[in-house]
Parts: C-alpha cells; structure tokens; sequence
C-alpha cells in the first residue's frame, strides 16, 4: 500500500499551495477548491477587514484542519511503523504537517503577539508544548524528512506571520482590486513571491532590499512602511524564552518634507557637538539608533537635498556613513532596512537633475504603488461605504453606525459619486470628522487648476486645435495629476508609449505654475 492515496496526495498537494501562496491573492479560493470540493464555503476571494465580520480566519481554513488533523495523525503513525514513503510524498506531508502546526496554535500565537501583558517566559510558555508535540511529528528516528525543518525557525516564522497578516488585514483596507492588490504587494515585500526561498535563506537578508512605496498624498504610505517595518522576522530564544527584538520599537521614522536639510542630516546620520551652531552635545541619529532587524522610513524622500542622497546613496552601497562633523575615519555601520515613500514623480525629479538617478535605482529594488481612492471607487463603487463605516468606527465608537449613515448620505448629497477626492483617505476621513462636529465638509477647491481644464474643454468645443493637439494637451494634463506614464495610460486607456511621446515639458510647467 502506498503511504498516500490519491486522494489524500491530491489533498496535501492542495494544503501544501496554500501554506505557501500569498493570502491576499485570489489563487488562494483556487487551492481552497481543490482541498475541498464540494465541502467549499464560497467566500468573497478579496480577503479584506469587514466591518461585519472582522475574522481573520477564513471559515475553510477550519473545513481543512477538520480532515487534516486526523490524516497526520494516521499518516505519523504509518512511518513510526516503518511504512515507506517516497521523497515527494515525504514533502507533501510536512507541508501538511507546518500547516496544521500553524493553525493549532494560532490562537495562542494572537494571543500572547497582541494581548498578552505577561512577561516573556509566561507569554510564550506553550512553546515547550509546541516543541514537545514538534519532535513527536518531526523526530522520527526511522525517517528523514526532506526539508530540514526546524522548530525554533518555525516558530519564529510563524511570529512573523501573524503579525504581517494582522497589520496588512487591519491597516490596509477596502474591498476593492486596487486595495486587494496592494495587501498582496506588501505581502509578497515582506516575504518575496517565493516563501519556500524566503524560509531557506532570505529571512536574514531583507534588509540588504530598499522599498520605495510611491503613491499620491493621503493614500497611507507610511501605513505600509509601518506595516513592513512591524512585520520583519525576529529570531526566537529558546533558552530566554523570548523574541530577540520588540516589533513595535524597531520602526524609525523621519518625515523629510517637516525638517530643514541641516535636521534631516542630523537625524538620520546623527552630529557631533560642535559641528554647527546648536549641536551642544553628540547626537546618534537614526541610522545609528536602528537595530539590525529595524527599519528607518524617509517620508517625502523626493524632498531631500542632493547632497544628503549622496550620503545616503553611499548607506545604500557600504552599508556604513559618518556623523555630522565627524572625522572620515570615523564610520558607523546600518544593518537596518531602509524604506522610503514619496508622492513625486521621481521619473520627471531626475530629468530636472533634483534626483540622482543611481539612488533612484538602490531604492527601486523593491517597489510598492498605494492607489487613490478615486481608482478605488472607479473600480469599485460599494467600497466607499465601508471605508466611510471603517472610519466612523475609528471616529465616533459606538455612534459609529449612525455616523456612517449620516456621513454617507451627506456626500451623496452634497458631493455626489464623481466627486475627486483629491486628498484620498486622509481626506475621507476630515470629512467624516466635520460632519460629526458640523454636520458639514468644505473640501478644498484648486481654482486655478480647474479653470486650465476648463480652458482646454473650452478650446476642444470650439474646434480650434488639432487633434494632435488636443491628445497632447490632454495627455499633458492628466500625467500632470498621476504623475505617472502607466496610469495616465490606463485612464486613457491608449499605450504607455503614446503618452510618453505626447506629454509636453513645457506645459506640464505651465500647468505645475498655475496650479500653484
């Protein structure tokens, strides 16, 4: 007899896609599919927070686990009793065996990640429990199992996974393709697209990979850093019982566009005292201050002078960089992750030479794009209550549902569904807020702006210009609003080329100028 039938084989090989496939992606309903069958609870393939039910465990997860406990049990058993079993299969069954591990335990794990108040070694005391059923499963002395598992590693890459899925599912929001593709993209940032390769070696080596989270303002870049920094793997203790590092201290941000270029540099390379008037005493900066499993964010990182990108170009490179005022013999080492976002169009800020080309390049390795909330509601119209609920929760408590009736009705009213939103979530959110106090919202009007558009409609209704003309003006126009060749494309639903051959320089500078 065979140590897999073919229908337990295909139900691991089902088991074993989903314990490695990005939870945020719809392959994921696929792999459920297949494990199930008939037995599957369709359920909405963009796994969102719902402000109605906020479980992060999707009903099927528990379907498998219901006819996966057993089947490790009897398959444990047949190896302890000398059954043979070929390598694949061997693989296939360890890959149960980690997914069954994880969510026995899961409960357990959000418990003492997020809720706990006791020390360390009371907090994480079932992972003696965990260890002792680990060696019941993995310790064979007749068996070798493929893949070389190990128990603390494990354990600590399920730390590390439940707190990226619970700062994705939380943080990022809205039941729309662009908000579902975007968790996905900060998943696959933390764990890259390949989580077996991750889990072998990459673990301690992401922070050697930049991320650059570009994105309109208000759209929650630093959410995403946030969630990134918070989420990175941190090694286990066995005999401390304990994580070697705290998540929610390892995350260093410096919002560029706030700060002077002389306090930029301060805080993130730190000074010496004396180095320049106030400097009264040394200071460590960011760089410094940031562990090895930290992460430092530069907000607005299109704002920073070009002689710090040399500075920083160089963190990049040697890994290493000087104080303020300090001598070049001095040198200081980052092994922290850099993160850095930025609302500009970095693309046009090296063409007028305020960017350095080979930064942008250390920092692109990595790349996340937040959309605009407008993108979200074009593609889908119903996410604009749920994020209004969301945020009348956050704003209102247990007023929270009749605040979100009355915000919703009034932006209907008074805004209508073609409404911009120019200023995205931030400004969802001020809205909601004014009409908890007023009862009213002001949005903020670009005159200017408009009537340049007006202008170009104008002169469209009057015949006056060429077609040529009129696309160029028109492609002008809207890459002066995205910022970017890709998505003034697919607005305009014409190639990327196109564009980029039709935007004209000299108009985006008018535009910029008149806008301002």
């Amino acid at each position: 007899m065979a140590f897999l039938s073919a229908a337990n084989r295909s139900f691991l090989r089902a088991v074993s896609h989903l314990l490695y496939a990005n939870p945020f992606l719809p392959e994921m309903v696929t792999f459920e599919r297949q494990a199930l069958r008939a037995e599957m609870i369709e359920e909405d393939p963009l796994w969102s927070a719902s402000v109605s039910d906020p479980d992060r465990v999707r009903a099927n997860t528990w379907l498998i686990m219901k006819r996966l406990s057993p089947l490790v049990k009897t398959l444990r058993a047949s190896l302890a009793h000398g059954e043979a079993a070929n390598p694949n299969d061997l693989t296939l069954y360890e890959d149960g065996l980690l997914y069954y591990f994880y969510y026995k335990h899961y409960q357990q794990l959000v418990q003492a990640t997020f809720h706990s108040k006791a020390r360390d070694k009371d907090r994480w005391a079932f992972y003696r429990d965990y260890c002792d059923e680990w060696k019941f499963y993995f310790e064979l002395s007749n068996v070798t199992f493929p893949s070389g598992h190990q128990a603390r590693h494990t354990f600590a890459c399920y730390f590390q996974i439940v707190r990226a899925f619970h700062h994705i599912f939380d943080q990022i929001i809205g039941n729309s393709g662009p908000a579902a593709r975007l968790r996905a993209s900060v998943w696959q940032s933390l764990f890259t697209h390949d989580i077996r390769r991750y889990r072998r070696t990459l673990f301690g080596r992401m922070s050697e990979f930049a991320t650059l989270i570009t994105g309109p303002s208000g759209t929650g870049k630093e959410l995403v850093a946030r969630s990134i920094a918070m989420s990175r793997y941190v090694p286990f203790d066995e005999n401390k019982l304990a994580f070697e590092e705290d998540p929610p201290s390892l995350f260093f941000p410096i919002n560029i566009a706030a700060l002077p270029g002389t306090l930029v540099e301060s805080e993130l390379f730190g000074h010496k005292r004396g180095s320049f008037t106030g400097a009264v005493q040394d200071k460590r900066g960011w760089l410094e201050a940031c562990p090895p499993l930290g992460a430092v964010f530069l907000d607005e990182i299109g704002d920073l002078d070009l002689a710090i990108q040399v500075k920083l170009l160089r963190v990049i490179e040697t890994r290493s960089f000087q104080a303020v005022g300090e001598g070049s013999a001095q040198l200081h080492k980052f092994e922290g992750k850099l993160i850095a976002a930025t609302n500009q169009n970095l693309e046009r800020a090296i063409r007028k030479r305020t960017f350095r080309e080979d930064l942008y390049y250390r920092l692109c390795s990595d790349q996340i794009a937040t959309p605009s909330l407008r993108r979200q509601m074009d593609e889908s119209p119903g996410v604009l209550k749920d994020l209004i609920l969301f945020m009348a929760r956050r704003v209102a408590g247990s007023e929270g549902n009749l605040l979100a009736e009355e915000a919703l009705a009034w932006v209907e009213t008074n805004l209508g569904a073609d409404y911009a939103w120019p200023g995205n979530y931030r400004e969802l959110e001020q809205c909601v807020r004014n009409i908890l106090i007023r009862k009213d919202y002001q949005p903020q009007r670009v005159p200017a702006a408009r009537a340049k558009k007006d202008d170009l409609f104008s002169s469209a209704r009057e015949g006056t210009m060429t077609a040529n003309e009129l696309l160029i003006r028109y492609c002008t126009l809207v890459y002066g609003q995205t910022g970017s060749y890709e998505e003034t494309a697919r607005r305009l639903e014409i190639d990327r080329r196109t564009v980029k051959a039709k935007v004209d320089e000299g108009e985006l500078r008018r535009l910029e100028t008149t806008a301002n």
